[in-house]
């Protein structure tokens, strides 16, 4: 019987029953409203502070309604229902708590039976269970499988979404009310049909008693520090694959197990199983004591797991009436553990677990692999049941141009603002701009993911800002967030002590195989390589991943480090062997699919990962590709032959590269006879600079291999610092360059490094270039356009910057203003030059140069004790 007051019909709210009666014809379109009411201004957009407020537009077949203005989005939607309910003439539709009790029957008459669904895959297998629970359902497996049920139960009652003891608990007084009798069992909360099924609809079963049917399935414990554990289950057709599952979580029977959501792909049947308190037997806060919790399901689920848990993919489907199974592996949890991080999104999408890194800026289509930003950060709040960000476009149009910028928030269930991002850098193009947007925001969450695995009290949760364009408010997120910090301790762990940054000795050991074809790849170009990676220990090897073709940038951190240095050191054809740092063993179950010979690997001590691969071929960057179309020798190559120039007629001897990248200058001036004996390269990219160590360290460690430099040069000294940032180790050299590197810092950060380096590094002469932006019409009218150009070659918007990385190029007149203005502030003359094309013919130079020259002598030294830069990597002669 119903308990007391069961029968009292709850209030059904109007938004139900406008979907009872239009179903998916009833749309309802939020619109955000600004409040303006403080503005005076017409036109005048102030923004609004605070609390989003938003109207609901109700769009039904007969007529549209719009609702209020309130701060829920919910209210808004309400609101809209209810003036439409006002509206309509006809009467209101059924109750909700009748239609629940019409579905019930329906569910258990002959005609549901015979139907492919889900809910009467678990009807038959309920006539196959021994003995008293013969022909017993459990209710819990009713709202899981049967949508119908579902959004009935929170038509009922809304807050029973996240309670399921309350939706069974209205499941099983409907059942009472049924006109055809139907058994309730309190003792195992199931309903059985009490009037047998005709004989015809029983014959429909065909047992195979001799078969037998298994699947693998993983147990989690509730007490983290236990492994997860591989089982097989019997699940042949002879028994109820609830029961199976019930006996391996100590239940009494399937009535008390809990089923989750489904994990991963709605489309899959991949499920959590869990042991569920009977709320007429036990004391449900007793149960639910939180030693219990099982951090690792809730996670995963979404949902609050309590004790051990089965991951199973095993299930009824719409389409067939035999039972649906998958084997569950090790690796199909920790892969679904990544996929909620942003970083894992990545990695998964690019199938290259133990390979790829999520780079830390958006570039444009032709260089970026793998999900885009945008992609990422949607399918993130799609996998913690956020809803998805809202993304508004700020369009400037008084500028010489029209370009967008891109405001980004994410919000909780509740509407509460959990990140605002609001960056100040404007794009051409609409869609860079919301890239840009997200890729920023991933790094954030990237980097709170990280700070979860530390200590609790040095974890700060207020509010933060991050280059004055972002606000996160991090304890809005949901709370199965905070249980990263117990399930994936080492998932994004980054220890910064041991990360690459100590030059020579922390590049990989590696050697070369194959003929050198002279084809190498330098930063910007996309490689094409094929790896494997195994697990090696003592000589035994087991391959985690393979990946036959596997493209990426170099130089965007697109890859795991070693990875980026070897293949920056090959040619196309050319092989290497090289080995890693040991990953988290996350990453390695997700790579690998046998547990048992991995864990026995690691078991031992001195394992490592080793890794194959070869450089299939490579993709020079669009700016590389401009220039060959039309220079030879390089325009880089120009500008290498520019310089050697201005240090033969100098007699420098003291050479300072600001900016130097991965030593492409330095490299190509040690072939060159010059008066250089000491030279210094300075860069913020510690990987750049190893693999510039990498480069001139074969080049001077042998005098053999370059007899032209070995007998002059004395030292070689690689630093990493922010050539913004003044060192008194690079005061007063004889020669500076500063090659094709403004561009890629902000207008305000290369007038600050102007002003730096000539008031206080105080060079003798500095060479500074930078492109021409007049002149990227004549070079990108010389590659062949991509589909994207062509639909803009009519138009008359200014060419595009001959990188993405680029933040300004400037025209002839504006260079001369930034380097004259620079050399009347500090004492220094300027001349202007270039190297591709020809001085006194439009558009000018490809690259412009300024020349400054020192006008005054230096009469003291300097501060010598000013050393704030890192050495990466220090050479000196055999000789001194």
């Amino acid at each position: 019987m119903a308990g007391e007051g069961s029968s009292k019909k709850e209030t059904v709210n109007p938004k139900a029953i406008i979907h009872q009666r239009f179903g998916d014809k009833a749309r309802y379109n939020i619109e955000e409203v600004q409040d303006n009411s403080s503005n005076g201004c017409p036109g005048l957009v102030i923004p609004q502070k605070g609390p989003c407020l938003y109207r609901c537009n109700l769009e039904l077949p007969e007529f549209s309604i719009v609702s209020d203005v309130f701060k829920r989005k919910k209210d808004a939607m309400q609101s809209a229902a209810e003036k439409a309910l006002e509206k309509l003439s006809d009467p209101p539709v059924e109750d909700a708590s009748d239609q629940l009790v019409s579905r019930l029957s329906y569910l258990f008459s002959n005609e549901f039976y015979s139907i492919c669904h889900p809910l009467s895959g678990h009807i038959r297998a309920a006539l196959q269970r021994a003995g008293s629970l013969n022909g017993f359902v459990p209710i819990s497996v009713m709202p899981i499988f049967d949508s119908k049920i579902s959004n009935l139960c929170k038509s009922i009652k809304p807050e029973t979404d996240s309670k399921p003891l309350e939706v069974m608990s209205i499941i099983r007084d409907a059942s009472t009310r049924l006109s055809e009798p139907v058994l309730v069992s309190n003792e195992f909360m199931s309903l059985k049909r009490t009037t047998p099924y005709p004989p015809e609809v029983l014959e429909s079963i065909e047992v195979d008693f001799d078969q037998k049917t298994y699947v693998n399935v993983l147990r989690i414990p509730y007490l983290v520090e236990k492994v997860v554990e591989p089982l097989t289950l019997d699940v042949s057709a002879n028994t109820y694959y609830m029961d199976a599952i019930a006996r391996e979580l100590g239940a009494a029977d399937a009535s008390m197990v809990s089923l989750s959501r489904c994990i991963g792909k709605s489309s899959s049947e991949t499920r959590l199983y869990s042991h569920a308190p009977n709320s007429y037997k036990w004391n449900k806060e007793d149960f639910e004591d939180k030693s219990y919790l099982n951090a690792r399901a809730s996670y995963l689920s979404g949902q609050d797991v309590y004790g051990d848990a089965i991951l199973a993919t095993i299930g009824y489907l719409w389409k067939s009436c035999d039972l649906f199974l998958e084997d569950v592996y090790p690796r199909t949890y920790y892969r679904l553990l990544m996929n909620k991080v942003p970083t894992g999104i990545y990695k998964l999408s690019r199938e290259a677990v133990l390979a790829a890194e999520l780079p830390p800026k958006f570039g444009t289509r032709s260089n970026w692999r793998g999900l885009f930003p945008r992609d990422i950060l949607c399918t993130f709040c799609r996998q913690h049941r956020l809803p998805e960000p809202v993304f508004s476009l700020i369009v400037t149009k008084d500028a010489p141009e029209e370009t967008s910028r891109c405001e980004v928030k994410i919000f909780s269930k509740s509407q509460n603002l959990i990140l605002h991002c609001y960056p100040r850098e404007s794009f051409k193009k609409q869609s860079d701009a919301i890239q840009n947007a997200c890729s920023r925001i991933l790094s954030l969450l990237n980097d709170y993911f990280k700070k979860l695995n530390m200590p609790r009290e040095g974890l700060t949760l207020t509010p933060c800002r991050n280059g004055l364009d972002l606000d996160f408010y991090p304890e809005h997120i949901s709370k199965e967030l905070n249980l990263f910090s117990l399930v994936c301790k080492n998932l994004l762990a980054i220890d910064d002590d041991t990360k690459q940054s100590n030059g020579v000795d922390d590049i990989p050991s590696y050697n070369i195989q194959g003929p050198d074809s002279e084809v190498f790849a330098s930063n910007g170009c996309i490689v094409c390589v094929c790896y494997s990676a195994f697990l090696v220990n003592e000589g035994e090897k087991e391959l985690l991943e393979k990946n036959d073709e596997f493209e990426f940038e170099l130089g965007t951190e697109a890859v795991i480090p070693e990875l980026e240095v070897v293949v920056g050191q090959m040619g196309v054809g050319q092989s290497a062997r090289f080995k890693a740092k040991l990953p988290s063993l996350e990453l390695i179950f997700a790579a690998n699919g046998d547990p048992a010979r991995v864990s026995s690997l690691l078991s031992s001590r001195g394992c490592s990962l080793e890794y194959s691969t070869t450089l299939l071929r490579v993709t020079e960057p669009l700016e590389d590709r401009m220039e060959k179309a039309l220079f030879s020798p390089s325009l880089s190559k120009q500008r290498v032959n520019y310089a050697v120039q201005h240090i033969k007629e100098s007699g420098a001897t003291f050479l300072v590269d600001f900016g130097c990248g991965s030593g492409s200058l330095l490299d190509s001036l040690l072939d060159y006879p010059t008066s250089l004996e000491s030279i210094i390269g300075v860069d913020i990219s510690v990987k750049a600079l190893a693999r510039a160590a990498k480069t001139l360290h074969s080049k001077l460690s042998t005098n053999s291999t370059n007899p032209v430099q070995s007998s002059r040069l004395k030292s070689a000294l690689l630093l990493d610092g922010s050539i913004t940032t003044f060192d008194s180790r690079l005061y007063d050299c004889d020669i500076g360059t500063c090659l094709e590197v403004i561009e890629h810092m902000p207008e305000d950060q290369a007038t600050q490094f102007g002003n730096v380096v000539l008031s206080s590094f105080c060079p003798k002469i500095l060479i500074v270039s930078t492109p021409n932006y007049e002149y990227n019409v004549i070079l990108q009218k010389s590659t062949t356009q991509t589909q994207e150009d062509d639909e803009d070659k009519n138009s008359a918007k200014p060419c595009k910057f001959r990188n993405f990385d680029h933040k300004f190029e400037w025209t002839r007149e504006q260079f001369q203003v930034w380097a004259s203005d620079l050399a009347g502030k500090h004492n220094y003359s300027v001349g202007f030059s270039g190297v591709g094309g020809a001085e006194g013919v439009e558009p000018g130079f490809a690259s412009q140069i300024a020349v400054f020259k020192r006008g005054f002598e230096l009469t003291e030294g300097g501060d010598l004790a000013v050393v704030p830069y890192d050495v990466v990597w220090d050479w000196r002669s055999t000789d001194e």
